[in-house]
């Protein structure tokens, strides 16, 4: 009989062993053993574990098959946004791209570009602890995902612990989970046996079994998991450069593209799309474009990020998937704003995994532009998840009967007189709240998900409510009685109770969500999360002049006008306060502090009470920019142990230097 001891120290070996060949196998693609062997060395895992259940970790590679199911995906917040990349759509657009660099810089840096595959799949955050994987998160809106810690854990090439040493204690690494071509023609190929609805494209199958609540079928799916880049790390970073982190990172057990390349010009990033996109259909995965960074952390550290992406990346897309079918009619809809916008009914035609009936025109500029005629044979493109649009006309198979576009005069909805602005390309009803298309999509707007978030008003029953004049405005909404939603036709008493506690629990909110739901021309989520950090308060958003407004970043002159012209309307304060009255409530806003507004901070060495992030942070609340090298702009560099040039440089150039214990001061007395 073998005792306890020998038994651990075999359980022990075998999760070694396990881990060390599934690396090889799903990482490496160079195995060592056959999958006989593998396997044998699994059920005698799996033998022990049924004898010693205490001795299964969460790291146990019998933790891969998956748990009990969830009943629904709990939400996380990600540490650092996980922001959308700008994107590229011509090689002018990506020397226009370099000379933006060039000129933040202004030629104090030299840099290099890393080249990646942008892999066709679903963005992931995985969360390491002392080596141990202990969430996962999807990208969701960029700051808040969902929690797939559960399924994440069943994909293969996902180290459940890192391999080597040197890793830091908490670390985030972000990547793509995509399915390989033969795991998603393996898959179709049981769904048809099965008679089950197979997936249209591997993207669709790789988000599809990434959101399943039972991870038991994700751990079925061939899902592969591709480290692209690190995200939050406490601490010092591990490395000087993002390819300088990748190859750390492959070193501890992630698998990074062998498709990577560092270059050093922005006509070689060029050489290398052209290069991608020839040998794109032979690869083994789908990927939509090609990603540029700048390498070095301390150039991407200065030249910083917008409000929605950073600076020093860009995505250029491969042309999209275009496929040509007739323009049946033209109809035109009523926008928020009032704005006309013309769509194109089409001859149904599968194109970029869906089938596409409907198409964006824009505007009547567009139209015009393009030459364009109801019963013409048009290209339509659809990259993604963008809307499909008409970007062609074959003119050679124009039919006789071919008829002209012609914009209406009068708005389709409310019959008022439509304006034309030489300033614009829209077309506009000014009717505002008096047409009936711009009341239901403002309600539309204030109850989606960004804004108000109610569950469960959905376009049609917005359509029912104002149509049966149950509403005209937002305000209307917290009037609304259970028996009246129960009247209208698919609504019972429990869905009418269920919109009016959706409704109950929106009224607690937060100011920049409600700011977005007002539906203000030109202010999106960015915006209204920059107004709010610098207003505070609605009463003095609401008072702002067009010149206190310019103060915000990102708020050029027509968008202060319009927030202006907002505030100045009768009706939308009338609004506004309706909503207020009705118990529409967020929590104070603690006002963005400027103290160090327009000076530029550098932090060196080893800050030994407080983590490089943590001082990072307060620099940040105070209005300072934090950059990752010292030049002639910098106001002060604060510097521990172990720092080197930075230091050396900050002193030939007679920059302020601070030790660590003045700085602590200094943040003391603007605490």
């Amino acid at each position: 009989m073998i005792d306890k001891t020998s038994l651990k120290q075999e359980y022990q070996a075998l999760c070694e062993q396990l881990h060390y060949h599934g690396h090889r196998y799903y990482v490496l693609d160079a195995p060592e053993i056959s999958d006989s062997q593998y396997d044998r060395l699994f059920q005698r895992l799996l033998e022990i574990e049924n004898q010693e259940p205490s001795w299964r970790t969460a790291e146990s590679p019998s933790q891969r098959v998956g748990g009990a199911p969830l009943d629904a995906f709990s939400s996380v917040e990600h540490r650092i946004p996980m922001l959308s990349l700008d994107n590229a759509f011509s090689n002018d657009d990506l020397l226009a791209f370099q000379k933006r660099i060039n000129d933040r810089l202004e030629g104090d840096h030299d840099y290099r570009f890393v080249c990646e595959p942008k892999f066709d799949g679903i963005a992931a955050s995985l969360i390491y602890q002392n080596g141990k994987l202990i969430q996962a998160a999807t990208r969701g809106d960029g700051r808040r995902g969902e929690d797939i810690t559960q399924n994440i854990r069943t994909v293969q090439s996902v180290p459940l612990r890192l391999s080597g040493q040197g890793f830091p204690d908490l670390f985030e690494v972000r990547g793509e989970v995509y399915m390989p071509h033969a795991g998603f023609e393996a898959f179709n190929k049981r769904a048809a046996a099965n008679n089950q609805k197979p997936f249209v494209n591997p993207r669709n199958a790789a988000a599809g079994s990434l959101r399943q609540l039972d991870s038991k079928v994700t751990a079925q799916r061939s899902l592969e998991f591709c480290a692209y880049s690190v995200g939050y790390v406490e601490g010092e970073h591990f490395a000087q450069s993002h390819s300088g982190a990748l190859s750390q990172l492959k070193c501890w057990g992630f698998l990074v593209s062998d498709l990577l390349d560092s270059v050093d010009t922005i006509e070689q990033c060029i050489e290398y799309f052209e290069s991608m996109e020839a040998k794109r259909s032979r690869l083994p995965f789908d990927i939509d474009g090609i990603v540029f960074k700048v390498d070095e952390f301390a150039v991407q550290d200065t030249l910083g990020f917008v409000s929605r992406a950073p600076r020093w990346a860009i995505a250029r897309k491969f042309p999209a998937q275009e496929e040509i079918t007739e323009l049946e009619s033209v109809e035109f809809q009523v926008g928020r704003t009032g704005a006309i916008t013309p769509v194109a009914k089409l001859k149904p035609v599968f194109v970029g995994g869906v089938t596409v009936s409907n198409a964006t025109l824009h505007n009547r500029e567009e139209i015009e532009r393009l030459s364009v005629c109801v019963g013409d044979s048009v290209v339509i493109r659809r990259a993604g998840d963008v809307i499909p649009q008409i970007v062609a006309v074959v003119e050679s198979k124009r039919p006789a009967d071919a008829q002209t576009i012609v914009f209406p005069k009068r708005c389709p909805a409310c019959d008022s007189i439509l304006s034309v602005n030489d300033d614009e390309a829209a077309i506009r009803c000014d009717a505002g709240l008096s047409c009936i298309a711009q009341v239901k999509e403002a309600i539309r707007h204030f109850a989606s998900r960004d804004a108000m978030d109610v569950d469960g008003l959905g376009e049609k029953l917005v359509d029912q409510l104002v149509d049966a004049k149950l509403i005209t405005d937002v305000a209307d909404l917290f009037k609304l009685q259970v028996h009246e939603l129960a009247s209208l036709e698919r609504m019972g008493q429990k869905s009418a109770q269920n919109l009016i506690d959706a409704l109950l629990k929106a009224k607690q909110t937060s100011f920049e969500r409600f700011l977005y739901s007002l539906g203000i021309r030109e202010v999106g989520q960015a915006t209204s999360r920059n107004l709010v950090q610098h207003f505070a308060s609605l009463t003095a958003l609401q008072s702002a002049s067009i010149e206190q407004l310019l103060e915000v970043d990102d708020v050029g002159p027509i968008v202060a006008a319009h927030i202006v012209h907002f505030f100045e309307k009768p009706e939308n304060l009338c609004t506004v306060n309706a909503l207020l009255d009705a118990g529409v409530v967020w929590q104070d806003v603690a006002q963005k502090k400027t103290d160090l507004a327009g000076q530029t901070w550098v932090l060196t060495g080893t800050l030994e009470t407080m983590g490089r992030n943590e001082a990072k942070a307060k620099l940040l609340e105070l209005g300072a920019k934090v950059s990752g090298s010292v030049s002639k702009k910098t106001t002060r560099v604060v510097a521990g142990p172990g720092a080197g040039s930075k230091l050396a440089k900050a002193e030939s150039l007679g920059v302020d230097v601070w030790t660590e214990d003045e700085f602590r001061e200094f943040l003391q007395h603007h605490a």
